[in-house]
């Protein structure tokens, strides 16, 4: 009684919320109980809900309590949280088209050395920042850099020394290296130009 008695509060509070959030538990709900092949009254004789309550879950018209969510997640044998797949999908991304990315002016750069940031991601302290970087002159200007977290180099063509703290690593297309950012790195030696790779450094 005290279970009913709770799908009816959470009925009442409901019609008067339907909003973003209960169209896509309905969704989710209509989805996972039609693929499992369950008609609305074998969900519901799952769950001990009502079969009303059921088809006003997957129709919008009610917002749903907690209980009432963990009580359809497990009569649908999912996670709680695979009902509200699809509730936050305005998430930033970034696609950058072969040879564009913004140019970043670095040590070098006005020596054949080339720094093109791939992507950023707004407000976020723990984003990867992807750099394509390209080397077409042999100069003696190598610079060096030392930054928190971690960063990852693959090579894509070329071929040089690249150094990290007191280690120096020959490097060829194919050959990635990841490392510690504190450690001072960068090329050290340019082998075969020119020479491109990927360096992704993530806080």
């Amino acid at each position: 009684m005290t279970e009913q008695a709770g799908d009816r509060g959470a009925d009442h509070d409901g019609d008067r919320v339907a909003g973003r959030l209960e169209q896509v538990i309905a969704a989710q709900v209509r989805h996972y109980r039609t693929t499992q092949g369950l008609s609305s009254a074998e969900l519901a004789a799952r769950t001990g809900m009502s079969k009303a309550m059921i088809s006003r879950v997957e129709t919008a018209t009610t917002s749903c309590s907690l209980t009432t969510l963990q009580r359809l997640a497990d009569g649908l044998k999912v996670p709680v949280t695979a009902l509200f797949r699809g509730a936050d999908t305005d998430r930033d991304a970034t696609f950058t088209k072969s040879g564009q990315g913004s140019l970043t002016v670095r040590s070098g750069t006005q020596h054949g050395h080339e720094y093109r940031v791939l992507g950023t991601l707004k407000g976020r302290t723990d984003a990867l920042e992807p750099t394509l970087v390209t080397l077409t002159d042999a100069s003696d200007v190598f610079p060096l850099f030392q930054h928190p977290g971690t960063e990852f180099i693959y090579m894509l063509s070329g071929k040089m020394v690249y150094g990290h703290g007191s280690y120096e690593y020959a490097m060829e297309p194919g050959d990635s290296l990841l490392l510690d950012g504190e450690g001072p790195h960068g090329p050290l030696e340019l082998l075969d130009l020119p020479i491109r790779f990927l360096a992704i450094s993530a806080k």
